[in-house]
């Protein structure tokens, strides 16, 4: 039988050429391999990526070294803006092994939403290129434990990405958990003496993430390779939504002729959770819906094939997280293991269905939250039941045939709306 763990621990060879080079037109683009020399087993190894997305997979990353891409008036990102794809072993902190795809691809996730926040500290939690919780804070440390808190098992194995240097605080609520990867602009000395311990976590510091914010307005060139071997190649989004001033007012010509228009304005507290929502949309797998309260997570549903659907699945999600996190908070495990806990008379007898009640109680904790949708909703159904569960604002593109009848059940339900002109398919 082959050995099953031993494949996680391999550094394949690739056979990828050292240099790569794409020409659009007559505008030629080269880019160089990046590879690390990173101690295995005791002896240093020059290679690049340890394995693609799954083991067996050979890859290879690429840093753009030359050339300067523009096409129909659109500057794409040149060289010496590297992020991600510039890593050298100074910024390996602490490499046990070679990184994979998917540890840079979950790290690149997080850093295409950290562009658009515009307040520090953030955290954002990434597994498999979605986020898993993100939120503000009065600190690094705070930031991550309220991230951490909309989602703590799906962070498992995660990768956590902070906009601020990483404290001691922070170290030791990131050392409570299993996490693959995190990255930062930078790290004290106790917090690096914290990570240490934890012999299997990838310490990261990316050049130039304390200045993210200036990748907010650039394009890259994205690609979509084709099972055929053909590309559909494309420019990357950007986001309209700079400010809340540049939300649109939620309004509509109904079927009749006459015009709708949202009664109820957001308020600030508001503004400030649709706009995080918002931003946080923009790196969620489409469909997308998500849940924001204090500019920290509540929930988040990605990768539905219906509206209602996504909102549905955030709506499980909300409830079943926060039994987790009150089961936490009270007992220092996940809600399963309080449920496990008591069949096995380790917990008091109702232990489990105090959780349930305050949870019942809280609404998944999405009372009073705010809702945003990666594109419009073709029918009220989407906001009748983000109404039942006590949103009170919601943040879409707009643009439905419907949106007369998506407007009048807002006002119906008092909930605040506002557009923002622009779909974010994610795909």
């Amino acid at each position: 039988m082959p050995d099953l763990k031993r494949m996680y621990r391999e550094v394949m060879d690739d056979h990828f050429p050292e240099d790569l080079s794409i020409s659009f037109g007559d505008q030629k683009l080269v880019y160089r391999k990046r590879t690390w020399a990173i101690g295995e087993g005791g002896e240093r190894i020059r290679k690049g990526l340890r394995y693609g997305e799954n083991p067996g997979q050979e890859a290879a990353l690429y840093e753009l070294v030359s050339g300067n891409l523009s096409l129909g008036g659109c500057h794409f990102i040149g060289p010496g803006r590297g992020l991600v794809s510039c890593l050298s072993e100074a910024g390996l902190l602490q490499f046990g092994k070679h990184p994979g795809k998917t540890n840079l691809t979950d790290i690149d996730s997080a850093l295409a939403v950290m562009r658009y926040l515009d307040r520090r500290p953030a955290a954002l939690i990434i597994k498999h290129n979605n986020p898993a919780g993100a939120a503000h804070g009065a600190s690094a440390g705070e930031a991550y434990a309220r991230a951490n808190a909309a989602d703590r098992l799906a962070a498992f194995g995660g990768a956590a990405v902070f906009n601020v240097a990483v404290d001691r605080e922070a170290a030791r609520a990131l050392a409570e958990n299993y996490l693959e990867v995190v990255a930062a602009p930078d790290y004290d000395g106790a917090a690096l003496e914290i990570f240490s311990r934890k012999r299997n976590l990838r310490v990261i510091r990316i050049d130039r993430l304390d200045r993210i914010r200036d990748y907010a307005p650039l394009r890259f060139v994205d690609f979509k390779s084709l099972l055929d071997g053909g590309i559909i190649v494309q420019q990357s989004p950007l986001n309209r939504v700079a400010s809340a001033a540049d939300f649109l007012p939620a309004r509509a010509t109904g079927r009749d002729g006459t015009e709708i228009e949202v009664r109820r304005q957001p308020t600030e507290r508001e503004k400030a959770d649709l706009l995080f929502g918002w931003r946080l949309e923009l790196g969620v797998t489409s469909n997308s819906a998500l849940f924001v309260k204090d500019e920290a997570t509540v929930a988040i549903g990605s990768g539905g094939q219906d509206r209602v659907g996504v909102v549905e699945a955030a709506i499980f999600r909300a409830y079943k997280k926060k039994a987790d996190d009150l089961a936490h908070a009270r007992h220092g495990i996940l809600f399963f293991e309080v449920e496990l806990g008591e069949k096995a008379g380790r917990l008091p007898a109702g232990s489990a269905d105090a959780i349930r009640r305050e949870v019942e109680e809280l609404k998944g904790g999405l009372a009073g939250s705010a809702a945003a949708s990666d594109a419009f909703f073709p029918k009220r159904d989407g906001i009748d039941a983000l109404a039942r569960q006590g949103v009170t604002a919601v943040v879409q593109p707009g643009g439905s045939l419907a949106d007369a009848e998506i407007i009048s059940a807002a006002n119906e339900h008092d909930i605040a709306m506002v557009f923002t002109g622009q779909r974010a398919f994610k795909h």
